[in-house]
């Protein structure tokens, strides 16, 4: 079977590489929208994850013509009502300067995180991530799941793997942040490693119909 191109909708090296590693037995070629520079970024304007991986899984199809995979994932903390929720990528938007790197927007969010629950004790500091992944081609959405790890927010920033607020997230099981897991184990229990492997089992048995289909 040819290799169909996938469009990740995100710039975040991180998250690419993350989904083109539990991709990598798929008979798709996974690129970034590095390849497409010139590409407007769609409004972020859900009122969940699901609406926002929807429509920027939609946006970019149409604007590339390609199938497009886009994410939606974020932070909920219970001691903030959820908060950062959907803003989690842009937390502290009005505390970095116009143009801010990735690190610089990360550290941030970090930071505004941990003034946010200052004083907060260790059993009102329970949070999860969550990751929604949509497909679409340019007319519609067409495979979309989801999936969760739960935790709690540590105290200060720990590990240098992985990006966001994986320093802050802290994995009792683990006994450690996700920042400070071997990438293979992170990708093993977090939100986004467990919804794309659900993801290419459902990607998984849509091309094996697909190609059925093609052939009969």
């Amino acid at each position: 079977m040819r290799a169909r191109t996938l469009v990740l909708g995100t710039r975040n090296p991180g998250k690419l590489r993350e989904i083109t590693q539990v991709l990598g037995d798929l008979p798709v070629r996974v690129v970034g929208l590095d390849e497409f520079p010139a590409m407007p970024e769609p409004v972020e304007d859900g009122a969940t994850f699901a609406e926002n991986a929807r429509n920027k899984a939609l946006h970019y199809a149409r604007a590339t013509r390609h199938w497009c995979l886009a994410d939606d994932s974020g932070l909920e903390v219970d001691a903030l009502n959820g908060a950062p929720g959907v803003r989690s990528a842009r937390y502290a938007a009005d505390h970095c300067p116009t143009g801010a790197d990735r690190l610089t927007i990360d550290q941030a969010n970090n930071a505004k995180l941990l003034s946010a629950l200052e004083g907060v004790g260790d059993e009102r500091r329970t949070a999860r991530f969550v990751c929604h992944l949509a497909l679409a081609d340019p007319e519609h959405v067409f495979i979309e799941t989801f999936d969760t790890v739960e935790g709690r927010i540590g105290y200060e920033p720990r590990g240098s793997n992985g990006f966001g607020y994986d320093p802050l997230f802290f994995i009792p099981e683990a006994g450690c942040t996700t920042a400070e897991l071997p990438e293979e184990e992170k990708n093993r229990i977090s939100h986004r490693g467990k919804a794309v492997r659900h993801f290419a089992g459902l990607l998984k048995t849509f091309l094996g119909q697909e190609q059925h289909e093609q052939g009969s």
